[in-house]
């Protein structure tokens, strides 16, 4: 099926639909400030392409026929997102209003390029036979890496040394030739701004937001007026690069490190456990560390940004990330203006944000204002 493309007046109302969910025609027509008659125009030819569909109302509101509000069709477009790293293979397909219809993880051997395409497309395959979808319209794939881009074209990519036959390879050729489909290859930090921009409720509220994301290492995404922000080489958002690998920074990774050298065996992220014994106070200096780190990503963050909320995300236990997120509101961060307390919060996505994340690139990419 033809992936539709969008004109900027109907891009408007999917971002509407998708920031404040089903609303009547007459709602869309003021949000937007266009004339009920283009409205309605627009609204039919999108009814049309099967990218939004009217919600009857169960009562009627007030005289005459009840108003019929639209929302985002799920069958509008299917998307699938993947992403490969620290032995780990993640495969997630989403609909178009952004529900995750399956994901997939499992764990794999270090893989090169092709033997990653190889693997998605059959996996990815599968998922669309099960859960009927050959022959609806598939809007493309997403592929979020660990790493930067080396080039502004972003056909090859800096990405971490564990993945072999990665770094510098022509990533959109190489996945391309064996995936078949539109191919978008994304940053995981950004990707995983988006998830939490889309699906973490963000978007009602704030148009600016940044995600600290703590995967293995530690990075962020960052979104200004609704639009992911690269930069001019594609490294905007590489805050890593404030603390040097040979020495103590904040990310999952450098806790492993520190709880060994404490002590404690544990060989993964997974079985980090405040509550396990010895962990607890390691931990807890940790987080103290930590926390006074992220301090100065959060300060330059408020500084030039001023967003309205900074996410932390990424593979920490969830009470590690609360721990964090406790110590920067008690800090006396510079967004502490007007009695506007920091807006630091923890990710309430389930699920990875960045396999999510990459799965909304093809949906992002059709319908994001630009």
């Amino acid at each position: 099926m033809q992936i539709p493309q969008f004109d900027k007046d109907q891009r408007r109302i999917i971002h509407e639909l998708r920031k404040a969910g089903p609303l009547s025609r007459s709602s869309l027509a003021a949000r937007l400030e266009i004339s009920g008659t283009a409205l309605t125009r627009l609204s039919r030819e999108m009814l049309t392409l099967g990218v939004v569909e009217e919600v009857p109302d169960v009562e009627a509101h007030g005289r005459g026929r009840p108003a019929v509000p639209l929302r985002l069709a799920s069958r509008g477009g299917y998307a699938v997102g993947a992403t490969a790293h620290k032995g780990m293979l993640d495969i997630a397909l989403v609909d178009f209003a952004g529900v995750t219809i399956a994901s997939h993880s499992e764990a794999v051997a270090p893989v090169d390029p092709l033997e990653f395409a190889r693997m998605v497309r059959r996996i990815t395959h599968d998922l669309v036979d099960r859960h009927h979808l050959l022959g609806r319209r598939m809007l493309g794939l997403g592929v979020a890496v660990p790493g930067p881009a080396l080039s502004p074209a972003h056909d090859r990519w800096s990405v971490v040394d564990d993945m072999p036959g990665w770094r510098g390879a022509p990533l959109h050729a190489i996945l391309s030739a064996e995936l078949g489909w539109p191919l978008w290859i994304e940053n995981d930090a950004n990707v995983a701004a988006l998830a939490e921009f889309y699906l973490g409720g963000l978007m009602r509220d704030f148009s600016t937001v940044v995600v600290l994301l703590l995967g293995f290492g530690i990075g962020a995404g960052v979104i200004v007026d609704g639009r992911l922000v690269r930069g001019e080489f594609g490294v905007a958002g590489e805050v890593g690069c404030l603390f040097p690998g040979d020495r103590p920074r904040p990310s999952p990774l450098d806790l492993l490190s520190t709880l060994r050298a404490n002590g404690c065996a544990v060989s993964s992220v997974a079985e980090i456990d405040a509550g396990a014994p010895g962990q607890g106070p390691v931990i807890e200096a940790w987080m103290d560390r930590a926390a006074s780190q992220l301090e100065v990503v959060c300060n330059t963050a408020f500084a030039w940004l001023d967003p309205g909320a900074i996410v932390l995300a990424g593979t920490l236990p969830a009470g590690l990330f609360e721990g964090l997120a406790q110590r920067l509101r008690g800090a006396d961060l510079v967004s502490t203006v007007n009695d506007r307390g920091p807006p630091v919060r923890v990710s309430t996505l389930r699920g990875s944000p960045i396999v999510l994340g990459a799965a909304l690139l093809p949906i992002h990419a059709l319908s994001a204002q630009s």
